[in-house]
């Protein structure tokens, strides 16, 4: 159907509808700005959620159990499935609100266009209606002209007392009035036959074109909507097998989550390398009492092992393993902090050994970076000692030596690091010859621990000449001591005195590897405050352990030779 021809009379109608349909079109536009403007700000609000629970710290300090590793990928999926927003996004903003935008333009412009044509066709056509409304006017009123002129002429041609000249009078003015009423006619014809052409071709030619344009438009901007309804889909369907992958990566980073390998890697980054303490030894302090008939009663304690433990009296042995243990570990206590030394020391040994390791690889990963500098290098200086023209050799002579320097560093450094990791495998070797040696005996040799809640490595605190056991037991003898093993590499000389303190307040020394005192008690100094608030002390009963360096007032021996930290 033609709105030319079944709307011809609609003009004012038919405007306003195009109008509307404009309307319509850019009120559609807005509300894919709203929604493109959504997906922009949700993307937005995604990155900036991903970004803030990426982790911070650098690459070596990441956590590796795989929940963790499992968050960080759905991280990323959740930051790719952002990235796919944002490409919804760009394409609602391209592909329909922009196109919708630049249409809408184009159909005002073509809209006016029509409407201003309709609007001078309707003006010509009233024009030619004027023309023809008043040539039929002045025929009319000649017509009533000339019948007056004829009343006049024939009432003074039949009247006796007229005279002639007034008879010829009227009847000149009746020709003349007839006349002009003849020309009137047939002016008013031929204007009412040039209106009815020009309305035939009005509403016939003229105004059908127009509306069929105005009907071409307002389909063209119906179809114009189809076509971006569709592209809104087709820009959220073309990213859903992207985010299908982004959520399938999701779904797969929740199956990698390994319990058992959790714990496993808790182990492997906690694990000390040394083992458990043993058991504690009885302490017999009857020993050394003389035992007569009347008693009635008999040492339990062999006599080989009076003369092995002959320590006189109570006094508690520094070096006990109870008292170490008491002074040494710390197992749920606060303790102070450790430095960090180069060499990894203040580490235990598994941990030492492995940290030792990485930075073994990674100095091995620079010094291979040096050595294929240092071959493009010389491959660049042969190069230009055969063709001078593309430049000077001895220009890089100074970059040669520079990484040739690197690389002698870095040797040097890894061969210290080497130096230290064999050490440390060395004496997990000897420990473990001696965890064999002491489960022959049924007893675990117990570890060294410094205060700060790591062992040591050093030589001098780790092994002991045994001077109490000089020969194994003899056949008929008892069993020697199960302890006898702890003593033999742990029982070594008490650090020296180097000064000595007074304290100032009562200590309850509640955790492990402290010591109690009360005030106004006088301890020996044997190790100084390493800056970690904590004064390694000895009572008089020859107890060791730690007390707070702001508690005790403190005097060093002038003549002291220092004392052995455990690092």
């Amino acid at each position: 159907m033609s709105w030319g021809t079944e709307l011809w009379d609609q003009f004012d109608n038919l405007d306003k509808h195009t109008q509307w349909g404009i309307d319509f079109l850019e009120r559609y536009a807005k509300f894919v700005k709203e929604r493109l403007d959504i997906e922009q700000n949700y993307a937005k609000q995604l990155r900036n959620l991903v970004k803030k629970y990426c982790p911070k710290r650098s690459k070596d300090e990441e956590p590796r159990f795989t929940s963790c590793l499992s968050f960080y990928s759905v991280l990323n999926e959740l930051n790719d499935y952002a990235g796919q927003r944002e490409v919804v996004a760009e394409e609602m903003a391209h592909k329909v609100y922009g196109e919708l935008m630049r249409y809408s333009q184009d159909l005002k412009a073509e809209r006016k266009h029509h409407l201003q044509e309709g609007r001078k066709a309707q003006q010509y056509l009233d024009h030619c209606w004027k023309q023809m409304d008043n040539s039929k006017k002045k025929f009319e009123r000649e017509c009533r002209e000339a019948e007056k002129s004829q009343i006049t002429y024939d009432r003074l041609d039949n009247d006796i007392n007229a005279t002639k000249s007034e008879v010829e009078k009227a009847k000149a003015q009746f020709y003349l009035r007839t006349h002009m009423a003849d020309e009137s006619k047939n002016e008013y014809a031929a204007q009412l036959q040039n209106f009815n052409a020009e309305q035939w071709k009005h509403f016939n030619n003229a105004i059908p074109h127009i509306f069929k344009n105005l009907q071409d438009m307002d389909e063209r901007r119906t179809v114009k909507l189809g076509e971006t309804y569709r592209s809104f889909a087709e820009a959220e369907r073309r990213v859903i097998p992207i985010i299908t992958k982004c959520l399938d990566g999701m779904v797969s980073a929740a199956k990698a989550v390994d319990n058992k390998r959790d714990s496993s890697i808790v182990i492997e980054s906690f694990k000390s390398g040394f083992e458990p303490p043993g058991d504690f030894p009885f302490e017999d302090f009857s020993q050394n009492l003389s035992r007569t008939g009347s008693d009635g009663t008999i040492s339990n304690t062999p006599k080989g092992d009076r003369d092995r433990d002959g320590a006189p009296g109570p006094r508690q042995d520094p070096k006990h393993p109870m008292s170490r243990t008491k002074n040494k570990l710390w197992l749920f206590g606060k303790k102070p902090k450790a430095p960090s030394l180069e060499d990894f020391s203040h580490l235990p040994p598994e941990q030492r050994r492995k940290r030792l390791q990485q930075r073994i690889d990674e100095l091995s990963k620079e010094l291979q970076k040096e050595m294929d500098q240092r071959d493009a290098l010389n491959k660049m200086k042969d190069v230009y000692e055969k063709n001078p023209q593309m430049g000077d050799p001895s220009s890089l002579q100074p970059k040669i030596s520079e990484t040739i320097c690197n690389m002698e560093k870095l040797r040097s450094e890894i061969h210290k690091n080497e130096t230290w990791l064999a050490e440390v495998e060395g004496k997990q070797s000897s420990r473990g010859d001696r965890r064999h040696s002491a489960d022959n005996h049924h007893h675990t040799p117990q570890g060294r621990e410094s205060p700060e809640g790591s062992y040591t490595d050093d030589t001098s605190q780790e092994h002991h000449t045994p001077h109490k056991h000089s020969s194994p037991p003899q056949p008929g003898q008892p069993n020697p001591d199960p302890h006898e093993f702890d003593d033999e590499f742990d029982d070594d000389d008490p650090l020296p005195v180097i000064g000595h303190c007074k304290a100032l307040y009562s200590f309850d020394g509640q955790n492990e590897g402290t010591l109690v005192m009360a005030e106004d008690e006088v301890l020996y100094i044997i190790e100084e405050d390493k800056g970690d608030g904590w004064t390694r002390a000895r009572k008089q009963s020859g107890e060791e352990g730690y007390v707070p360096t702001s508690y005790v007032e403190i005097t060093m021996e002038k003549n002291s030779k220092g004392a052995v930290t455990y690092i």
